[in-house]
């Protein structure tokens, strides 16, 4: 059996290593580093991939959110509602550009934020919502933009786990993950569903005068060299990084469904399993298992991820802290907040392995050892 790796690149590359090759030389004999084709040329196919009009490409998936949030018009103290039980990025740049992040819970089925926390968080002072499509599938986006309608809110969707991610709305319409709200951020870090190999984001958005915006403060705040509009930064995707998510994009359909593949084996070995609730997929949306995570009741997590390490089965706990009891946020009043539900499920996920090289000796091997672990 070949050793079992959390998200096994290796193998990936294998089969694709002709065609990242061939476009890697191709770089390098042009030398054109940065901005060069293959840059406008992945724009151009991801949109299309994501039916809509702009994706605006950046160096990483923390810029992209930064960057969505600094072409919103916000101010200092604005209030943006986002779930605590995520990846330090998604709240971390809120903080940064000295807005105010507000905590609210998720929903403990899907993991995703709670459109009923979000309308309960709402103040005078709310600006925006950040959804997260945590671990590959959909947040319910068709309440969380009646919401933003109401209030008149811009909503900035994370889809750092969910790249592919379809969602229904309840007349049948299927749009992607991360082209429903008004930006829509990724991330393109390996790990990902759709990964480079190095870091890269992008920011996704139907408005015309926004993709100018976004690309204006990604270009340093400029849109003719050396003539600078607004404040912005330096985030780019570079050329050899965008040549092989060009190759990749081709695969990210295989990507899902391999993955899904693997969940599904997942789902049936664990189906019968009373201290283990395997991951649920909401009706409007699929799931392209980014993650596979699980939620063990009566276990000790942490216990079963040590018997899995001596097993050379890797685990992850996707998150064990949630934000507001980040040190980072003690200044926003994060110790204040009650979140029952996300401090419950932040003491009992874990993640198993899921990527698009898993075989069944492997799942055979992962699921027989988890199932010993706890019968």
């Amino acid at each position: 059996m070949r050793p079992i790796q959390m998200v096994d690149l290796k193998q990936q590359y294998e089969h694709i290593k002709p065609d990242v090759d061939e476009a890697i030389h191709n770089v390098l004999d042009s030398c054109a580093f940065i901005n060069g084709k293959p840059v406008q040329d992945f724009a151009r196919h991801l949109a299309g991939y994501s039916g809509l009009k702009h994706v605006i490409p950046c160096a990483n998936g923390t810029d992209a959110l930064q960057i969505a949030l600094m072409a919103l018009g916000l101010e200092p103290g604005d209030e943006v509602i986002t779930p605590s039980f995520t990846y330090i990025a998604t709240t971390e740049v809120i903080a940064l550009l000295r807005f105010k992040p507000v905590f609210v819970e998720v929903d403990p089925q899907t993991f995703c934020i709670s459109p009923e926390a979000v309308e309960k968080a709402v103040t005078p002072k709310t600006r925006a919502i950040v959804p997260v499509h945590l671990y590959g599938q959909s947040a319910n986006m068709e309440e969380i933009m009646r919401i933003a309608e109401k209030y008149n809110l811009h909503v900035v969707e994370d889809n750092a786990q969910a790249i592919g991610c379809d969602y229904t709305f309840t007349n049948g319409i299927k749009k992607k993950t991360g082209t429903i709200g008004t930006i829509g951020c990724t991330s393109f870090f390996p790990s990902k569903n759709l990964g480079c190999y190095g870091d890269g984001g992008a920011m996704f958005t139907n408005n015309d005068e926004l993709a100018e915006r976004l690309k204006m403060i990604a270009n340093h705040g400029q849109k003719v060299k050396y003539y600078h509009e607004v404040v912005g930064c330096n985030s780019r995707l570079d050329t050899l990084q965008a040549a092989i998510l060009n190759i990749k994009l081709k695969k990210l359909d295989d990507y899902i469904a391999a993955r899904q593949k693997a969940a599904a084996y997942y789902n049936k070995a664990f189906a019968n399993q009373p201290k283990i609730t395997t991951p649920f997929t909401a009706s409007y949306t699929n799931h392209v298992f980014h993650q596979y995570t699980l939620i063990l009741n009566d276990v000790n997590r942490d216990e079963l991820n040590k018997y899995l390490a001596e097993h050379h089965i890797p685990s992850m706990i996707y998150y064990p802290v949630p934000a507001h009891r980040q040190k980072m946020f003690e200044a926003f009043g994060g110790a204040a907040y009650q979140l029952p539900q996300t401090d419950w499920l932040t003491e009992r996920v874990i993640s198993l392995p899921i990527h698009t090289e898993l075989d069944e000796e492997q799942l055979a091997f992962i699921t027989q050892k988890v199932l010993s672990y706890i019968n």
